[in-house]
């Protein structure tokens, strides 16, 4: 089969009938954009969304140890390593002790990768007016998709870390969320908003560039076995972008961690949740090599995530173009 009848990803558009010829209209239900429609796009994301977090969730549970652990009033922090995190859970808690929290991320991963990757698409039909290269309309793409779901989801991340800390005091779920509301107020759910979005939109932007990237130089490749190797190439992209993007953006997320875990299991509560006072303290008691705490969970989470994520989320695009009557798409 012919390379252009596989691997063109561009967007399909039709002549805009506004006022703005230089703009490519937008449209979520007359116009689908790639062939799908826009409630396609939310029911993919959030599918491939749930699987990647269900699917790697006992690696998120022993970075979050990792980066909450701190010392003992002014005393430095003891650093603990991947095996170590993972024998002391074992040794105390079991394998259920790498699962709690789970349900937190079972309620929040889905609607927050249904906006995730329907703004995206949107996005991206939008700034890349016609060229499916463009790297910087995906970047930016990315970006706004990650504020639109950082919104969503970081309520349930916040009930999700502190349900995964060592000797954690909520019973479940809604148990978290009920003492939180009245013990800190509804603020206590979004004091890590404003750092999670300046972590993710470096992040995400890292990882939708460098994912179109990969995944574009994969096929060029061998084009003429892109058709059969599809997942392959989505995967693959995926895992790079992944581990790429989780690296870069540690510091940053182990200030989250800090945030969403303050004044738990002994965890330091902040006079300010700014980003800059938060890693002034990090830095003062634990060096800058604290900033990195849980960079390797981090990596092995996000890598192997993003390559089931993507690889999900194209697999259920193509079973909405076969839907659809575009099976070449």
């Amino acid at each position: 089969m012919a390379a252009t009848t596989t691997t063109d990803a561009s967007p399909k558009y039709r002549a805009p009938t506004d006022f703005h010829p230089e703009m490519p209209e937008l449209s979520v239900s007359e116009n689908p954009h790639d062939g799908l429609h826009f409630w396609q796009f939310m029911v993919a994301g959030s599918i491939a969304g749930s699987i990647e977090h269900m699917a790697m969730f006992p690696v998120d549970t022993l970075k979050t140890r990792m980066q909450a652990i701190v010392g003992s009033g002014s005393y430095p922090v003891q650093n603990v390593n991947v095996r170590q995190a993972c024998k002391s859970i074992m040794k105390n808690e079991g394998a259920a002790g790498f699962y709690r929290g789970i349900g937190a991320m079972g309620l929040g991963a889905g609607p927050a990768h249904a906006v995730y990757f329907s703004v995206y698409e949107l996005c991206k039909q939008y700034f890349s007016r016609g060229d499916p290269n463009n790297s910087v309309a995906h970047a930016v793409s990315g970006v706004c998709a990650t504020v639109a779901s950082d919104a969503v989801f970081t309520p349930m991340d916040v009930v999700k870390q502190r349900l995964q800390l060592k000797s954690s005091p909520y019973k479940g779920v809604v148990d978290c969320v009920r003492r939180v509301l009245v013990e800190e107020g509804i603020g206590a759910f979004y004091a890590s908003y404003k750092t999670t979005v300046v972590m993710n939109a470096p992040f995400t932007a890292v990882h939708f560039a460098t994912y179109e990237a990969a995944k574009r130089g994969l096929i060029e490749v061998s084009p003429d076995t892109a058709d059969d190797e599809r997942l392959v190439v989505h995967a693959t992209a995926g895992a790079a972008a992944g581990a790429l993007a989780a690296i870069v953006t540690t510091p940053l997320d182990v200030v989250k961690t800090q945030l969403q875990c303050q004044g738990v299991c002994g965890c330091d509560r902040f006079s300010s949740s700014s980003i800059g006072n938060v890693i002034k303290i990090i830095v003062k008691k634990d060096g800058y090599h604290g900033l990195m705490r849980g960079w390797i969970p981090r990596m092995l989470f996000h890598a192997p995530a993003a390559a089931i994520c993507w690889s999900t989320y194209e697999a259920s695009k193509d079973f909405f173009h076969r839907l659809n009557g575009n099976p070449d798409n």
